[in-house]
């Protein structure tokens, strides 16, 4: 659901984590999703650090140094979250393992922009479900959210060496745009999945948890998903 930036939280929203998590289903789904952030950092960390071998220049690749050190840093942030509720970070974090490990291997880039793609698109997809998500958390969990959700630079950075490729050779926009779709579908089939297997997690998205969401909101969700995408692809110059 989308909330006007003045409008007053309600609900669990309106909530700090010591009173919203005296609810067991609402402290369960919590932990699932800072669960399922933590491995996704971890995971990005250990991708861009991968997509640093695949550099052409040393200026490239000191760029996806830093900005694996980024990723890195907001793991650490979810990891010692989890810790502080009283929640294993490792046990957290294993029920999402497969599915990303999964898509990650479905989705291992060939050559330096494919690389550059992936990370573009598929960590945006990922980060516009969370933030659609951290609306309807506690203000504690709603801040951490957001605040490792911070763009690491790699947004720019990618459209800037792609578009500057397709302006070079334009045929490689075709093979880029198929590409970015092939993702889009993988990620969110990998989400669906995760959700439907997790029944906090997924109560929390229909409702019973996250006061207000339904199943046609989630529907809207997805909706607004799909159009950050579009946009997404057209700023790499990308037919979606």
């Amino acid at each position: 659901m989308e909330t006007p930036d003045n409008a007053t939280p309600t609900g669990i929203a309106a909530e700090d984590w010591a009173t919203a998590s005296a609810e067991p289903q609402y402290r369960a789904a919590v932990i699932d999703l800072l669960g399922a952030l933590a491995y996704g950092e971890l995971a990005a960390f250990e991708r861009l650090a991968e997509d640093a071998k695949l550099a052409p220049t040393l200026t490239d690749k000191a760029e996806l140094a830093k900005m694996a050190s980024a990723e890195f840093h907001h793991f650490e942030q979810l990891r010692d979250r989890l810790a502080a509720v009283d929640a294993d970070p490792a046990t957290a974090m294993e029920p999402f393992a497969k599915a990303l490990d999964d898509f990650h291997r479905l989705t291992a880039p060939s050559d330096w922009l494919e690389g550059l793609v992936k990370a573009y698109v598929g960590d945006s997809i990922a980060s516009d479900f969370y933030r659609e998500v951290a609306a309807r958390l506690d203000s504690d969990t709603r801040g951490l959210v957001l605040s490792v959700l911070d763009d690491t630079g790699h947004g720019n950075f990618a459209v800037e060496k792609v578009r500057a490729a397709i302006d070079a050779d334009p045929r490689v926009g075709g093979r880029l745009a198929l590409w970015a779709r092939r993702l889009m579908g993988e990620a969110l089939s990998q989400a669906q999945r995760v959700v439907a297997e997790r029944d906090a997690l997924s109560t929390m998205l229909v409702g019973g948890v996250a006061d207000g969401f339904d199943l046609a909101e989630v529907g809207r969700m997805f909706s607004r998903i799909t159009e950050a995408h579009t946009k997404r692809m057209a700023a790499l110059g990308l037919a979606a």
